[in-house]
């Protein structure tokens, strides 16, 4: 059987095929990012869900997109977890931005992810590219949720928040400059804590101030993530994300600036990732 996952900082999904590519079991566990959550702690997120613990000798072949698996270190780190646990299975790790091109499109493109985290890639019609590597949600991250959690923070905080969503803001969350400092720099995954703060300019009613802030992130990301691509102009731009999906009218106001088009944009990957892992498997029978 052959287990497909989507792992972001926040949550991971998870689907088993059987080989006539039949979904035999959906499931979800938490955020599965190995560049900012330690080693046992991913290992506990897994053993703690009895749907998988109940499937894990029967899965033969397990493919992992992941936040956080860009690199060598923490995709080896990962792989190393599921191959203790999945002992029958033979373990793909590969970064997020694959899952998000396999849910997007077939042709070539870029393809972005607005989520806990961002990034963009080049789709050649074959190969995944990154021009820029991801650095995460200290030094890049631009539009993402804890960018724009860290943007109403300090807005609050500088009084250039208005006041009538200050009191709003004060009122869902816990401001104390105490436990701020403690979530983002003692504990663990401090990016999802940020990334939980920019849930309040989708929950309320979009006004001018959100606006400007979600306008400001945009222009940054295509600024950073998609002018650096020479041929940004000519290919269709495809994101997936939730802050992408729920922002889809400011980024495509700023895709005409830039002279982009946009293509497909997407909340969830994971669809799209069912249907390219049963075209493999036709392929192969």
């Amino acid at each position: 059987m052959i287990l497909i996952a989507d792992g972001g900082s926040t949550k991971c999904d998870w689907i088993l095929l059987d080989l006539n590519g039949e979904v035999a079991l959906k499931t979800r566990t938490q955020g599965l990012n190995p560049a900012v959550v330690k080693g046992e702690i991913l290992t506990e997120r897994l053993k703690v869900n009895e749907e998988l613990m109940q499937i894990a000798i029967n899965v033969t072949k397990i493919f992992f997109y992941g936040a956080g698996c860009g690199t060598e270190k923490p995709s080896l780190a990962l792989k190393k977890i599921f191959e203790s646990i999945f002992k029958n299975a033979e373990v793909d790790v590969k970064e997020d931005t694959y899952a998000a091109t396999y849910a997007v499109t077939t042709e070539p493109g870029i393809v972005c992810i607005l989520g806990t985290g961002s990034n963009s890639s080049y789709f050649d019609g074959e190969e995944v590219h990154t021009t820029i590597p991801s650095l995460g949600y200290t030094l890049m991250d631009e539009a993402s949720g804890n960018y724009f959690g860290k943007k109403l923070i300090r807005d609050y905080f500088y009084k250039k928040m208005p006041e009538n969503l200050r009191k709003e803001f004060e009122q869902k969350f816990d401001l104390s400059a105490d436990s701020i400092k403690e979530n983002i720099y003692k504990k663990d995954n401090p990016n999802v804590y940020l990334a939980n703060f920019a849930e309040f300019m989708f929950r309320a009613e979009r006004n001018d101030y959100f606006y400007s802030v979600l306008k400001k992130g945009m222009k940054d990301f295509f600024k950073n993530r998609i002018k650096p691509y020479d041929n940004y102009q000519e290919l269709p731009i495809h994101f997936v994300g939730s802050i992408a999906f729920f922002s889809s009218d400011i980024i495509n106001r700023v895709a005409k600036k830039y002279g982009a088009t946009i293509g497909n944009i997407v909340r969830r990957p994971i669809d799209g990732l069912i249907e390219y892992h049963r075209r493999q498997l036709e392929m192969v029978k």
